[in-house]
């Protein structure tokens, strides 16, 4: 798991740098495992754009992967790893004692061949999944459940780990990549260990024409569009844009609150991020 520098031959690749896929071990997924993903350029049903910025991309297929991890005291063997388009972490194929395949997050120091389970019981060895209630304080953990039996909710991008605090009253405290502390109910399943691809943030894209691969398009500042496009365009010259930021349908886009309600589980923030 390391980077390489690509070699000067154009501007765009004199500063670029890839990933070298040493953990990778196939180039193709689980036929079995992946789905059409089809892509919506930001539009909802009417054909508008409701989320701007997006459109284009490299065509790719879908892997399911298992986030609930509920095969409970089923013994599996990891038989790959592979590398995922739709997401910065790495994937792994468990083939499960009674025939069953399926995909889950890569940590980092799981290797093909490693035995995995899943189960309340289980040892605590980087892969294996548990309740939050059976992981000691100090552990590192990911694909952390927020409901119990919904499926792994946070903290699933690569190189990403929350460490548990303490446990009290039903609810286990953790420590989250963003430096959020928040309580979780201590019957949410947790996966021992750090996502792999640690060094994904490190990647220089080069060019433009990668971030065009990956699905985004160009974002244009307000202020060089044309009043008819935007709130803060036109104007002579270089105009600043006279008023507050805000979006192209007028709503203000630093300090403006917009949630309608305050979300319940916002009660379990010990301490926010900021």
């Amino acid at each position: 798991m390391g980077i390489r520098s690509l070699k000067p031959v154009t501007p765009g690749s004199r500063f670029a740098t890839r990933p070298d896929f040493a953990d990778i071990t196939t180039g193709s997924p689980e036929k079995s495992l992946t789905t059409a993903l089809r892509m919506t350029g930001g539009r909802n049903n009417k054909g508008r754009i409701t989320m701007r910025h997006r459109g284009g991309g490299h065509r790719r297929r879908y892997r399911i992967i298992d986030f609930k991890r509920d095969k409970f005291d089923i013994p599996s063997k990891v038989a790959t790893i592979e590398y995922d388009p739709n997401r910065s972490a790495y994937i792994a194929l468990l083939h499960y004692a009674d025939g069953e395949k399926r995909y889950i997050l890569a940590p980092v120091g799981l290797n093909v061949g490693d035995e995995l389970i899943a189960g309340e019981n289980v040892e605590l060895k980087v892969g294996n999944s548990l309740s939050l209630q059976n992981i000691p304080a100090g552990m590192m953990v990911h694909n952390v459940e927020m409901t119990p039996g919904k499926g792994g909710q946070i903290v699933r991008s690569a190189g990403a780990v929350a460490r548990i605090m303490a446990s009290d009253g039903g609810f286990v405290t953790l420590k989250l990549p963003s430096g959020e502390i928040r309580m979780i109910p201590e019957k949410c399943m947790a996966t021992l260990g750090q996502v792999g691809n640690r060094s994904h943030s490190q990647v220089v894209s080069g060019k433009a024409g990668r971030t065009r691969w990956l699905g985004r398009r160009p974002k244009v500042r307000g202020v060089a569009m044309n009043p008819v496009d935007h709130p803060m365009g036109g104007g002579e010259g270089k105009s600043s844009g006279g008023r507050h930021p805000c979006s192209p349908t007028g709503i203000k886009s630093k300090g403006f609150k917009t949630r309608k309600k305050k979300k319940k589980s916002s009660e379990l923030i010990v301490k926010r991020r900021k």
